[in-house]
């Protein structure tokens, strides 16, 4: 039991000093994510290797340990590999770019050095995820001196340390052509997390509408007029529609018509200008009057 305690506390006491370079989700503070069914079956079947490590061994193989998730801004890879962390009973040590990369000579692989110093103590007790990698593990280039050379400096200190690095590990990111091939190799998986199609839009909507209970035939509506949006843009979107019902008679708005709840809720949220803009965004009356028919006002649950 001391022994227990002694690791528990050194994990705790590492995992403190790593918030330096990153945040500590744990596992209780998990939202769920809706996956495609191609992603969910890539992490079922990893999780399946990673849990079944004692039966790959008698064959001569290891669970694979590195994954990189990339797609559009806005997919979730983040609550991805968060989910991942908590269906493993573990931390997931997020480790945000801004907080390694500096501008004077060497201190960028001096702090990812730190960083996975630290790491090798939570190797076991830990999920690492490497954000916005693209920032990170980005392609060296045929340079001899100047920013970047340091650039390429410090992507083969971090070419290093990822492959000395024993634990589970994540990188995500947006632009994946931007990834140096050597780093790419070092990921034994490769997980495209794409924009969510219909059924995954219609479950996010419902989630996120929640406590309002829009029928099937209004979220049926919501799901054309979302057409390519993020995860992210779609919770903004019924996040705003519930502000907009909770507090529009102290603001005197009249929320007996979807057209005019949705007009006013796309006022002041939009895609990033990467992204394709859906049809609520593109075809702004068009959509709106295409909704004007739904079940509406939603009903609240609670």
């Amino acid at each position: 039991m001391l022994v227990t305690a002694s690791a528990s506390d050194a994990v705790e006491r590492a995992l403190e000093r790593v918030t330096k370079f990153a945040q500590v989700l744990r596992p209780s503070e998990v939202d769920e994510p809706i996956l495609a069914p191609s992603v969910a079956h890539a992490i079922h079947e990893w999780l399946l290797e990673i849990n079944n490590a004692t039966e790959l061994a008698a064959v001569g193989v290891q669970p694979r340990r590195l994954a990189l998730l990339y797609g559009p801004p806005g997919t979730g890879k983040t609550t991805l590999a968060h989910h991942l962390a908590a269906r493993l009973g573990l931390p997931l040590v997020a480790v945000q770019s801004e907080r390694l990369i500096e501008g004077y000579v060497g201190a960028t692989g001096g702090n990812i050095g730190s960083l996975f110093d630290i790491l090798s103590e939570l190797e076991k007790s830990c999920v690492l995820l490497l954000d916005e990698f693209d920032a990170l593990g980005l392609k060296r280039l045929n340079a001899k001196q100047g920013a970047e050379q340091e650039r390429n400096n410090f992507v083969t200190v971090l070419l290093r340390r990822i492959e000395q690095f024993k634990g589970i590990g994540l990188a995500a990111t947006n632009t994946k052509d931007a990834i140096d091939p050597a780093m790419w190799r070092r990921f034994g998986l490769q997980i495209s997390v794409d924009l969510p199609g219909e059924h995954e839009r219609f479950a996010i909507l419902r989630k996120y509408a929640l406590p309002f209970d829009l029928d099937d035939s209004a979220i049926d509506n919501l799901v054309t007029a979302t057409r390519g949006c993020s995860p992210s843009l779609l919770r903004q979107l019924m996040e705003g529609m519930k502000r907009t019902l909770v507090l529009a008679a102290r603001v005197n708005f009249d929320i007996s018509r979807p057209d005019a709840v949705f007009g006013r809720v796309i006022a002041s949220i939009a895609p990033p200008p990467e992204m394709e803009q859906p049809p609520l965004w593109s075809n702004v009356a068009a959509t709106l009057e295409s909704i004007k028919g739904m079940a509406w006002p939603p009903v609240r649950s609670n």
